[in-house]
């Protein structure tokens, strides 16, 4: 089905989930992990831009999207190994890869275990380079809220959702939250922060790495593409300044050219 010009919706069996991703373009393939609060669909705006470089490929990882789930859990390997399952189900034996805060996350974990088959690495707000994180995020993904919130109050705000569009159709909840989206909070987050940190296997990286943030990013601060930058052995930074967690919409033309630039060289 096509979306924009250059970009279709397609699907792929990808082990045994039916797996819904975006792709076009023509050039070096790209691959882009979404985060955790998003599909595949809000990088949509950027994949048109890029697409007119490189052929582009978007999953909506399980359980996210129109993905189908495995189990309705996040585990951050099994993720890792989706990617590379991914990548062979569309034959790609190297490529770009992104990934914006979470699958930023994945990205890094990724190229760190395949690094043979990632000619570049672009993270964008990721996860995974520091312990600090959002007072709120801490709170919302503690394991007593997640219970007390329960299956009947995602069903309210699914069913919210569905009646605004039928009776007030500029009203919008978006990005509620699921139950995959309140797993992957409760294993990658406690109340004292993000629970995965790979500083120090950073100088283990041995593909190019851009970092590119938000100075006014209030999830995941920039003091950790700071850090990171110091650490990875072939690294370059990018801070926009004005912008938030997520700089890749925010800045969509300059954050395509900046990543052209990176990837060409």
């Amino acid at each position: 089905m096509k979306i924009t010009n250059n970009i279709q919706s397609k699907n792929i069996k990808v082990g045994s989930l039916n797996i819904r991703y975006f792709a076009g373009g023509q050039g070096e393939p790209l691959v882009i992990i979404h985060g955790g609060g998003d599909g595949a669909r809000a990088w949509l705006q950027n994949a048109e831009e890029l697409s007119r470089h490189y052929s582009v490929y978007i999953p909506d990882l399980p359980g996210f999207g129109q993905s189908q789930s495995a189990n309705d859990r996040f585990h951050l390997p099994e993720f890792v190994a989706f990617i590379e399952d991914f990548s062979q189900a569309l034959g790609l034996e190297r490529f770009y890869l992104m990934g914006h805060s979470i699958g930023g996350g994945i990205a890094l974990h990724y190229a760190l275990r395949f690094p043979q088959k990632v000619k570049g690495l672009v993270l964008v707000s990721s996860w995974c380079l520091g312990i600090e994180a959002a007072l709120w995020v801490r709170f919302l993904s503690r394991p007593a809220f997640c219970s007390s919130f329960g299956e009947a109050s995602i069903a309210i705000l699914k069913a919210v959702k569905w009646l605004a569009r039928i009776f007030y159709a500029p009203f919008k909840i978006a990005n509620p939250p699921t139950r995959i989206k309140m797993e992957m909070g409760k294993t990658m987050m406690t109340l004292k922060g993000q629970t995965t940190v790979l500083l120090n296997q950073l100088s283990e990286l041995t593909v190019p790495t851009l970092l590119v943030w938000g100075a006014g990013d209030r999830i995941v601060p920039a003091s950790h593409a700071y850090a990171a930058a110091k650490l990875i052995p072939d690294c370059q930074l990018h801070i926009f300044e004005g912008c938030g967690h997520n700089v890749y919409r925010q800045r969509a033309g300059e954050f395509s050219q900046l990543l052209t630039n990176f990837l060409d060289n």
